[in-house]
């Protein structure tokens, strides 16, 4: 008998192919997926450590992956021995959609796993692999992340937000700038409202890093977001949570200039936590100085 993490263990009663219990595989004790398993059982949502005896079996789910212990020949020209992790060939968008959101909120796979109930081991492979997590494993994840089911599923990814249904009693409240510098620190994507070269003003999505309570970003030499270098600039990054019709903005406002030094557009072109979305060459860096940060909120009243 061998498991993937993420498979069923089915115990049959005595009546062949009937289930008289299952449960999700969430913890191997060998590499090669032999028993015994840590199961979290459908019926009570508890998990213990199982022995499967004869009238038990392994519903194996659609990994993309084989069974433990069973090893492919190499296809020619591909290259083995590359490392798992976020964006990693053949990741589920559900594991990228719970890694993204786990970063963004700086917790660990051990934090994240206790906070949901579950073994780092799944958490990784879940992250790592295409799977179907079960609805109960995904209100864990979502509860420890401060998401939703539907989040975590892509639910509504192609529509506008700010569609849902507004707050019966919503409470808008002000930012202070710590609050504001905390939120900015957390996002990857920003606005920039720049006087476009022809004169005419302009908003445009820009991926960002806050360094030294700075805004930088990349783009191109006679681009629109290069216009904002040489002047004052509004910048703003906003969340919003569609499920609970709530989330917040923040607006920072300075002098935006280039980053002409080599050794300081090297270090932020080292420390980026990513690529532009919108490619290609993209070596202008530009810094924006906050000199008003505000913020607003808009939460549920009491």
């Amino acid at each position: 008998m061998r498991a993937h993490l993420g498979d069923q263990l089915v115990v049959e009663s005595a009546a062949t192919g009937v289930a008289r219990r299952d449960g999700e595989i969430v913890g191997l004790h060998h590499e090669d997926g032999t028993p015994p398993y840590d199961v979290r059982w459908s019926d009570t949502d508890q998990v213990s450590l199982v022995f499967p005896g004869p009238d038990a079996h392994i519903r194996h789910i659609a990994h993309g992956t084989p069974p433990p212990g069973h090893q492919d020949p190499v296809a020619p020209g591909a290259v083995s021995g590359a490392g798992p992790g976020f964006g990693a060939p053949g990741a589920g968008d559900i594991g990228r959609r719970v890694a993204v959101e786990r970063r963004r909120r700086g917790l660990s796979r051990e934090e994240t796993a206790g906070r949901a109930r579950m073994s780092p081991d799944y958490l990784a492979y879940l992250e790592e692999h295409p799977a179907d997590p079960t609805l109960a494993t995904l209100v864990r994840l979502a509860d420890a992340l401060g998401t939703t089911v539907a989040a975590l599923r892509g639910g509504g990814t192609g529509l506008p937000p700010g569609q849902g249904h507004a707050l019966l009693h919503p409470r808008l409240r002000d930012l202070g700038p710590d609050e504001c510098r905390a939120l900015l620190a957390t996002h990857g994507i920003g606005r920039v409202a720049v006087t476009a070269h022809d004169g005419r003003p302009a908003v445009v999505p820009v991926n960002y890093e806050v360094v030294d309570d700075a805004i930088a970003f990349r783009t191109a030499p006679g681009s629109v977001p290069a216009a904002a270098v040489g002047t004052e600039v509004a910048f703003e990054v906003d969340h919003l949570d569609e499920a609970l019709s709530q989330g917040w903005s923040v607006l920072a406002v300075g002098p935006a200039r280039a980053v002409t030094d080599p050794d300081a557009a090297r270090r932020l072109t080292g420390g980026a936590h990513g690529e532009p979305w919108a490619g290609g060459e993209r070596e202008m860096w530009v810094s924006i100085r906050p000199t008003r940060l505000t913020g607003r909120r808009i939460s549920p009243g009491p």
